[in-house]
């Protein structure tokens, strides 16, 4: 059945209070989390940074190829959240709950415990339309406050949201699988992340499961019953 979208004629900021409206108030969590991006960025030096690495993480090779998914990631966070919000308003306020969920915990842990890896390759193995796009992410996206990776967090959440959706087809819940799995290796093999924060960004993401859906959803069917929120 295909999805109408939601009505927002007559949306005005004096009427962000009104209950039509009240769920673009958690928008207002990118706000927060940009500001906070910000400081800990510029006034967190990399010195002051706990440098992440694993044995792992030496077995990746960089490899341009995934900085297609990598790049695909900013695009998959923007369409989500778009989609829902215009045709499915109970789904983007799970989802966008979930987002802020994970970005205050990953920020409490850049502040608490500043991380940072030194992964990034000196001299790319080729050279190429990939690789000069990865030197320019290079440029503007710092390799500190790595830890758990937020590209993770997100692409789990909308997985999450997404196998939920009882309008999505299998075939559409399975490329959206695929997608996600080959994010969370792109971070890898682009070098922006050490496997470690692939990893630490699972519990931030299960606390988040839990927080969002353990009481509507999981909770019902470990009784047996009908989630209300499925």
């Amino acid at each position: 059945m295909k999805k109408q979208p939601y009505d927002y004629n007559g949306f005005s900021l004096e009427r962000l209070n009104e209950p039509r409206f009240s769920h673009l108030k958690l928008l207002g969590g990118w706000i927060v989390y940009f500001a906070l991006y910000f400081i800990t960025e510029n006034l967190i030096p990399p010195e002051r940074c706990h440098p992440v690495h694993c044995a792992l993480d030496d077995l990746i090779p960089f490899n341009e190829f995934f900085v297609i998914f990598y790049v695909g990631w900013y695009f998959l966070v923007f369409g989500a959240l778009a989609y829902t919000l215009f045709y499915d308003v109970p789904a983007f306020k799970k989802l966008q709950t979930f987002i802020i969920i994970t970005q205050a915990v990953a920020m409490l842990c850049y502040i608490l415990w500043p991380s940072r890896q030194d992964l990034r390759p000196e001299v790319f193995p080729r050279q190429n339309m990939l690789t000069d796009i990865m030197k320019f992410i290079y440029s503007f996206d710092t390799n500190t406050g790595v830890c758990p990776s937020l590209h993770v967090a997100y692409s789990l959440g909308i997985l999450s949201v997404g196998l939920k959706d009882k309008s999505l087809s299998p075939g559409w819940k399975a490329a959206l699988t695929f997608f996600v799995i080959m994010i969370c290796l792109a971070v890898c093999f682009v070098k922006q992340h050490s496997a470690v924060d692939v990893f630490a960004a699972l519990p931030v993401c299960l606390l988040a499961e839990i927080l969002v859906y353990g009481k509507d959803y999981w909770l019902p069917k470990l009784r047996g019953e009908k989630p209300a929120c499925a």
